[in-house]
């Protein structure tokens, strides 16, 4: 198997403080035990996504998944694969916990912590049949473009992780941001673009309240879509 190359411990996200409501509050409290994955600092157990899930089924990882919008409605859209919700904003872990509850879904868990470990340490190579990186953190001063999600060696870490013909898929709205995910992905060898560039919006890509301010302020959105080489 090939070995990947673990850089340096750099963060690619901002940690957020928010407020939390009694309703997220209570979410947390009840449902955490339930539907919670936690990611600690320097992880040393393997996660067993059958046994997370109680199924054996096409696992989806969606990275960054702020207020759970995406992920809910995708989720229950696609009943035949489970979803891994992962994030670092507890007020969004806690909405989507009681968002998960009031819909019913039984194919959602959620993360809190860093994606990047989780993939280094806690799921096995070939474990994932898709990656959704919607929005990540531009950084777009180029003294931090080190934090980037999608920079050669994170993109070499998600795409060891996608079984043979798994999907990664980006959005963003930072234009020059943009254009740096699309030569990286480009660049890895065991990746291929769907289309010729940028791909059309991803059709079940749900609209979230995040990217409807972005249009509204007349930022474009690009989205990519690769596959790992079967």
């Amino acid at each position: 198997m090939t070995s990947v190359a673990h850089p340096a411990r750099v963060r690619t996200f901002h940690p957020r403080r928010g407020r939390m409501t009694g309703r997220h509050a209570d979410a947390l409290t009840r449902l955490w035990p339930v539907y919670g994955v936690p990611i600690p600092e320097s992880p040393t157990t393997r996660l067993d996504p059958a046994a997370l899930f109680g199924r054996r089924a096409p696992l989806v990882l969606e990275i960054g998944s702020g207020m759970g919008e995406a992920t809910v409605a995708m989720a229950a859209a696609d009943p035949g694969r489970d979803y891994l919700a992962v994030d670092v904003h507890t007020p969004g872990i806690a909405n989507l916990l009681a968002v998960v509850e009031e819909r019913g879904l039984t194919n959602v868990r959620v993360g809190l912590g860093d994606a990047v470990e989780l993939l280094r340490h806690m799921l096995p190579a070939a474990s994932l049949d898709a990656v959704h990186a919607f929005f990540p953190d531009p950084w777009p001063k180029s003294r931090h473009h080190k934090r980037r999600l999608i920079q050669p060696a994170h993109v070499a870490l998600l795409r060891s992780r996608l079984v043979p013909g798994g999907a990664l898929r980006c959005a963003t709205d930072w234009a020059e941001y943009a254009e740096a995910m699309l030569e990286t992905l480009r660049a890895d060898p065991e990746l291929v673009n769907e289309h010729d560039g940028f791909a059309p919006r991803l059709a079940d890509r749900p609209l979230t309240k995040f990217e409807q301010r972005g249009v509204e302020a007349g930022r474009e959105i690009f989205d990519l879509a690769f596959r790992r080489r079967h």
